[in-house]
């Protein structure tokens, strides 16, 4: 599946996309995707509009969605 990213003002996520079901993709700054499952549509609208992208993302995502790391070959995949 392949989700659109747009970039972010943050110094730590380079972009984010989100998809109807649920499936929020983050790219890191430092490299990697990752992919977060069951994310609902208002934690990912109040991700974009956080004042700090990064520290909503840290508080309010990362330690309560499941996730996955987009390999490498999976992500180019998904760029065709």
């Amino acid at each position: 599946m392949s989700i659109p990213r747009t970039p972010v003002f943050s110094s730590s996520i380079a972009s984010i996309g989100y998809s109807p079901e649920s499936t929020l993709d983050v790219e890191l700054m430092r490299g990697g995707v990752y992919r977060y499952f069951d994310v609902p549509k208002d934690v990912y609208d109040a991700l974009i509009r956080a004042e700090s992208i990064g520290a909503y993302f840290n508080r309010c995502v990362r330690p309560y969605y499941q996730h996955a790391r987009v390999k490498e070959a999976d992500f180019m995949q998904l760029q065709r």
